[in-house]
């Protein structure tokens, strides 16, 4: 296979992914399961928890595990391949606050096959964790407590020990550290007591952030919804519901799917928002094969982020994410994937952020310009990388001409187009253009348009936001006319050779002019790169030459795509077209292309070969 066959077979893929489906964004090694952010939470209840509510939901959710009395023996937990955390006695319960409590309700531990307890609302989670933290003790210690409590500390308030975010976050053992040692709001005055008598104390001093009262109504807090189950073999849609999960026995090959919706619009969360969980598989007849969904559910989210489905098919390297839509843009969280045997399963936490149109909070770090000399028009290609530093998602609208408000085409050019570069930061698809979220990394636009071919060339390209650099590329024999513009030589890269110049950066509103002069040379110049290294390059020029190559190559296929149904041959013989099929594989086992690009080109290139058997 020639080497230049195989430079551009590796680089006609760079913009491949340069659209918004979900095929590109869901490429994992088999059995990979990324981090799973963890959601902020609020580890204090917003009121006193309710122990008799607490009573009445562990019956339900935790005593089929934990036991009615939490050692740990209930029927179901004595089954599991592990042991199930006694917190009914002291020594376990005494070293562990209410907030560790909380959270191990909420987020679940997987390891030890627990499930989040999403179908709680937040005061019920803290309603049990209250109770839960009562088991290792007794109605006549705590009234022993109290007793000497109120003669060994006549004067003591009681104000420290009802406070919520306080006491949320001291286990017993420190409770009794401060009654021996005392605080600035606590006197010390255990030391004369006995290890016995401390914990009595301490036990009874837990009570006074709880609330004590009987319930206003007797029965669980929650009743228990009806599960749903997913279908495998096509895509479904359902209401997804959160109900019971200790008391669900989850059969082989199905389990619970749960998750958080981090909210950091600085509003609430809508109340009837809802999250969609969708389900893809690979084709286990054709392993090459991107990942096809294969069921979707929606369900509603707590007001507390909380979400989760049930009665979920959960077969091994299946792959799940969330989605949300926010005011028509659609966020969707980090996939994870099924591991073998797998029951339970934590989506990564998808954030929402405020919405706005303002993009003056972009931040615009350079443009690459690349003139591209074709037989009747000249082809500019507009690099842009740029951020989003602020906390909002800015919604970009894009107009039926293909415009956008942030980029601005050349004069008199035609045949606009827009598309993300492979090593953009995600953009987020919109019913009319798309929405970038905030973050540190650079997103990448490519901006395509058309000049009419003319011997002097009186170029100008107005900037909608300010940009700190810019760098354009011509083909080696042209020049450029502005006595602004720094001329940094030729560069070779690969077998192409460009004359680039720079120029200092824009502001909002004013124009980048020059006048393109010359002829593009006939043939590729053989200066090497190693030549030119004390050369100035710009920042990222380099690499927007290289991405150069694989524009060209986008182009030249969009032309022959217009002319004719086959794709175009460009090898001399079969052999150097399998030579390049096992080039591609080769670069996609090493995850360097797009799933969806790599199977485009895998079919023109058998197409291709198809044909040069035939012949």
């Amino acid at each position: 296979m020639k080497p230049r066959h195989i430079i551009l077979l590796a680089l006609t893929l760079l913009l491949s992914a340069c659209n918004f489906t979900l095929a590109e964004d869901i490429t994992p090694p088999p059995n990979y399961i990324p981090p799973t952010p963890a959601p902020t939470l609020v580890l204090y209840p917003a009121q006193a928890p309710s122990v008799a509510n607490g009573a009445a939901i562990y019956v339900e959710k935790c005593a089929p595990c934990h036991g009615d009395t939490g050692l740990g023996d209930g029927e179901q937990g004595i089954q599991l391949a592990v042991t199930v955390r006694a917190f009914g006695l002291a020594e376990i319960a005494r070293p562990a606050s209410p907030a560790q409590y909380y959270t191990a309700v909420t987020r679940g531990n997987i390891e030890r096959f627990m499930p989040p307890f999403a179908s709680l609302t937040d005061q019920e989670r803290w309603d049990v964790t209250a109770y839960v933290l009562t088991l290792h003790t007794t109605p006549e210690e705590i009234e022993k407590g109290k007793s000497l409590f109120e003669s060994n500390c006549k004067n003591c308030s009681t104000g420290f020990f009802k406070d919520q975010e306080r006491m949320s976050s001291l286990t017993q053992v420190e409770l009794a550290r401060i009654l021996r040692q005392g605080n600035d709001q606590v006197p010390a005055f255990g030391s004369s007591l006995g290890d016995d008598d401390l914990w009595a104390v301490a036990a009874y001093l837990r009570t006074l952030s709880f609330d004590s009262a009987p319930p206003s109504t007797p029965g669980p807090a929650s009743a228990p919804s009806t599960p749903v189950s997913a279908e495998a073999t096509h895509v479904a849609t359902n209401q997804a519901s959160a109900g019971s999960e200790a008391t669900m026995t989850l059969q082989p090959g199905f389990g619970i799917v749960s998750g958080f919706v981090e909210n950091k619009t600085g509003d609430a969360l809508p109340p009837d928002l809802v999250v969609t969980l969708r389900g893809f598989d690979h084709d286990p007849n054709d392993p090459n094969a991107g990942p096809v969904e294969v069921l979707s559910f929606d369900g509603r989210v707590n007001a507390d982020g909380a979400y989760a489905f049930e009665t979920i098919e959960m077969p091994a390297n299946r792959i799940f994410l969330a989605e949300v839509n926010l005011d028509g843009v659609r966020l969707q969280s980090e996939f994870v994937v099924v591991e073998d045997s797998a029951q339970l399963l934590n989506i990564p936490a998808l954030t929402l952020f405020g919405l706005t149109q303002d993009t003056t909070g972009l931040v615009m770090d350079d443009v690459q310009v690349i003139f591209d000399y074709g037989e009747d028009s000249i082809a500019v290609y507009s690099l842009y990388s740029f951020r989003n530093p602020t906390d909002e998602i800015i919604v970009v609208p894009q107009n039926e001409n293909g415009e956008i408000p942030i980029i601005n085409f050349p004069e008199g050019s035609f045949g606009f187009g827009i598309e993300p570069t492979q090593d953009s930061e995600r953009f987020l698809p919109t019913e009319n253009g798309f929405a970038i979220p905030p973050s540190d990394n650079a997103y990448g636009l490519v901006a395509l348009s058309s000049l009419s071919k003319t011997d002097n060339l009186d170029f100008s390209q107005t900037f909608a936001l300010p940009v700190a650099s810019i760098n354009v590329f011509t083909p080696a024999g042209m020049r450029i006319e502005n006595s602004q513009m720094a001329d940094l030589g030729v560069q070779a890269v690969q077998n192409f050779t460009y004359q680039i110049y720079q120029s200092d950066g824009v502001s909002a509103g004013e124009a980048l002019v020059f006048t393109l002069t010359g002829h593009p040379e006939d043939a590729p110049t053989t200066t090497s790169t190693a030549a030119n290294t004390g050369l100035l390059i710009g920042a990222g020029a380099l690499g927007a030459a290289l991405l150069f190559v694989g524009l060209w190559m986008v182009r030249q296929d969009r032309q022959k795509n217009q002319t004719t149904e086959n794709p175009a041959n460009d090898f001399d013989s079969a052999e150097e077209v399998m030579d390049a099929i096992l080039a591609l594989d080769d670069l996609h086992g090493k995850k360097r292309i797009p799933e969806k690009a790599y199977q485009k080109r895998r079919k023109e290139l058998k197409e291709i070969l198809r044909r040069e058997l035939e012949q």
